[in-house]
């Protein structure tokens, strides 16, 4: 069955409705502190809430681990929670990933409603299905796919967040684009993210969202096509975890933007990327997103963090590479060598 997304404008009655079709005894929200704060006041009064019970978790991604997801459990059990319950995640990618993982998991699965408060949440951690946790120092390592029962979307959460997590959600976009076509990247590489018009930004959600849709109907289990939608990540990803290591805080879509940079070089180089949208795809990053520093003595460390990536097969370090806007080619390896120099590519552009 398709995953329901709402993209919404009237947020209280979408949400009355989204959980009138959900039949469940007891409701609970899931909302890290600042989303409690912030968001969680602008459901407040919607119909079929007024027995709902909050769990409260720390925010940042530093705690998508699994002392979080325990407490959750914990806290569901104690406050009677049964298999035909329903979980309400009301945050970012944090709180729809961790959420989803416990609500996918406590006795054995129980009704959950994805409503995503930050850009990168709504264009890609909230859709399609994945939910897990970080373990062991890696990103994701643990989780399973399993799709909310809806998804609502309501930009006007995005009003009160600060430039960097509108950047982070942003490239996860920028990879919709090149991974579409050339009207999609065309149209990102000209809007203004960092002041936004909010309309114009709702119907831009709504198309990138719309692309990973398409994949991820068509291969919802990651066996082919889907890993169009790791572009950058590969690379991204081990830049994450090394600052992960290091006690320092990127957030995940500076990490990808980092990566794109990166995997779309080794496109140019392996699979015949255009060099020209490469240098203009690149030049946006730099000018929006600057850099985060690493050098050749983390070159051997990132590419043992690369080893651990879920899309890999064997020793071989797997990427998913472009031969063209919107030519995707999947199951593409590189040498340590080749990865060095993408990696030299991106410390010296």
């Amino acid at each position: 069955m398709k995953q329901r997304i709402i993209i919404s404008n009237h947020l209280q009655q979408q949400l009355a409705t989204a959980l009138a079709q959900c039949k469940h005894d007891k409701t609970f929200i899931i909302a890290d502190e600042n989303t409690t704060l912030h968001c969680l006041p602008l459901i407040r009064g919607t119909k079929g809430l007024e027995q709902a019970i909050p769990i409260s978790i720390r925010p940042t991604d530093a705690n998508k681990n699994l002392d979080s997801v325990c407490g959750i459990w914990k806290a569901l059990g104690y406050m009677g929670a049964t298999r035909h319950s329903c979980i309400i995640n009301l945050g970012g990618g944090m709180v729809t990933d961790l959420g989803g993982f416990a609500a996918s998991t406590f006795k054995r699965g129980v009704h959950f409603i994805n409503i995503p408060t930050t850009l990168l949440a709504m264009v890609d951690a909230s859709v399609g299905g994945k939910t897990g946790i970080n373990f062991n120092g890696l990103k994701n390592e643990i989780g399973v796919f399993n799709e909310a029962d809806a998804v609502i979307i309501d930009t006007s959460f995005l009003r009160t967040l600060d430039s960097s997590n509108m950047l982070s959600g942003y490239a996860e976009m920028l990879k919709h684009g090149l991974i579409s076509s050339i009207d999609v990247w065309s149209k990102l590489l000209n809007f203004n993210i960092l002041s936004p018009d909010y309309e114009q930004l709702q119907l831009l959600v709504a198309e990138s969202i719309s692309v990973k849709e398409r994949i991820v109907e068509e291969d919802p289990h990651e066996k082919g096509l889907r890993k169009a939608l790791n572009l950058g990540h590969t690379i991204g990803h081990a830049i994450e975890s090394l600052a992960m290591k290091r006690g320092e805080l990127l957030l995940h879509g500076h990490a990808v933007a980092y990566g794109l940079i990166c995997e779309l070089y080794l496109s140019c180089i392996k699979t015949g990327f255009p060099t020209d949208i490469m240098r203009q795809t690149v030049r946006y990053i730099r000018e929006n997103y600057g850099n985060y520093g690493i050098t050749c003595k983390d070159y051997e460390a990132l590419i043992a963090l690369m080893k651990h990536d879920k899309k890999n097969m064997g020793e071989n370090i797997n990427f998913t590479l472009l031969g063209n806007i919107g030519d995707i080619r999947i199951n593409q390896t590189a040498t340590h060598e080749e990865i060095k120099e993408a990696l030299d590519f991106y410390s010296n552009t």
